[in-house]
């Protein structure tokens, strides 16, 4: 089994977080999002326990509202002390729905509108994370009709390969992402923001890209980072207080992705870190980390119910599945690969080899493709492993289908996180 909270009842189905994943396909129907609460908490506490262990301090990991936003997935961070980055007023609004205490919000984007702007500050947004000079001109600007001093850091690009998915890196110099370190642009928003009277620059942010297995992307750009923080100093008086290494480390999505200890990970960031502010004589910043998927990823499950299964003689075989790209766009947005299992037969030999096929009016429609499982027939339900990241929250109405609902699972009870909708809500605004 690809996770220790995965297991299988003595029924053979496949079960998460203590419940059956059969029964509950049987209660709330399919496609079917499920998340187990207990895993996600399990995974909270092993980066803030790690982080304050070994950078000390105020450092701490924060949740990622792209990966997954909904105003369950809030209350479990604030509960679990958690903070969080925002990267749109949609995220912000329902974690303020959830009650999550916003000063604890650090919020991103390379194009923050000045409605945005003004919207964040009103409801009390912690933190900026700026990605850019007009975007900094426009902060300070709505922050002094408003009367604030908004805290920020700055996005910057270091310039790095962080070894992943070029659709997935996001620190490079050709990036639409902060300013880069290499062409000066960095030390010139930063003197900029040092100049201005309503933002309070605390210090820097980078993000070299996602599902990274290693640690030297991370040790790299802090080496980058940290140079540059000693450079400002040096240069110009200021000492950063604040350092944000951005994320994400990896997940095991198929049996051949290794294997992250993330403490030990974060001990071997944490002692780099520790030796090039030794180095340059720093002071130890606090530094934040966003772990994204690596929270909730693995928490995930999806089950389906098995439609067509069609093989084309001297060609592939195909298992048609009642969801599909509306629900998890991954594959055709990035080939991402997944393990898929019969949650009806988890005892069944995997001897089957088949593309499995969402319902929309498109070609492009898979969830995998030579995907390894028990040969399945119409009506037994399918599990798709590792999918609590980017897949709710990537969700679509195409071919005009209903969303799923999304249910938690903690020790074997099962709630509803988020209902699913109706054919009603489809055409709810249309006119």
């Amino acid at each position: 089994m690809l996770y220790e909270h995965l297991g299988i009842n003595d029924a053979g189905h496949l079960t998460l977080g203590g419940a059956d994943t059969v029964a509950l396909a049987e209660k709330y129907g399919t496609p079917l999002y499920l998340l187990d609460e207990d895993r996600v908490r399990e995974n909270c506490r092993t980066y803030i326990r790690a982080m304050k262990e070994h950078f000390g301090g105020e450092s701490g990991p924060l949740l990622a509202s792209k990966a997954l936003s909904f105003k369950g997935i809030y209350r479990i961070a604030a509960e679990e002390g958690m903070r969080t980055d925002l990267v749109s007023i949609g995220e912000m609004m329902t974690a303020h729905a959830a009650g999550f205490p916003l000063s604890r919000a650090y919020f991103h984007g390379n194009n923050k509108t000045d409605k945005d702007i003004e919207t964040a500050i009103r409801y009390g947004v912690g933190t900026f994370v700026v990605d850019n000079l007009e975007e900094l001109e426009a902060l300070d600007r709505i922050a002094g009709e408003l009367g604030v001093t908004q805290d920020i850091l700055l996005r910057l690009s270091p310039g790095i390969d962080p070894h992943t998915l070029a659709k997935i890196a996001t620190g490079s110099v050709d990036s639409k992402f902060g300013s880069a370190i290499e062409t000066g642009q960095a030390e010139e928003i930063t003197l900029r923001a040092l100049s201005l009277s309503s933002v309070r620059l605390l210090g820097f942010h980078c993000h070299v890209g996602s599902q990274i297995f290693e640690t030297e992307p991370f040790t790299d750009a802090a080496d980058i980072m940290l140079g540059f923080i000693a450079c400002m100093r040096d240069r110009h008086g200021f000492t950063a207080s604040v350092l944000n290494l951005g994320g994400g480390f990896g997940v095991r999505y198929v049996e051949s992705d290794p294997v992250i200890d993330y403490c030990e990970n974060i001990r071997l960031v944490a002692a780099h870190v520790k030796a090039r502010c030794a180095e340059y004589g720093l002071p130890m910043p606090e530094i934040l980390m966003e772990p994204g998927r690596s929270i909730v990823a693995d928490a995930g499950v999806t089950l389906y119910t098995v439609g067509t299964v069609k093989t084309i003689t001297g060609y592939k075989s195909y298992v048609s599945i009642d969801g599909g790209m509306p629900d998890n766009p991954r594959y055709a947005l990035y080939g991402s690969r997944y393990t898929v299992c019969l949650a009806s037969r988890m005892h069944a030999e995997r001897d089957f080899v088949a593309t499995l096929a969402g319902r929309c009016c498109e070609s492009g429609d898979l969830i995998g493709e030579d995907m390894v499982m028990a040969r399945p027939v119409r009506g037994e339900i399918l599990a798709v492993l590792t999918t609590g990241a980017y897949n709710f929250s990537m969700a679509s109405n195409y071919n005009r289908i209903p969303r799923p609902p999304l249910v938690l699972v903690s020790h074997g009870t099962d709630r509803i996180g988020v209902r699913g909708e109706r054919y009603e809500d489809l055409y709810r605004l249309d006119e």
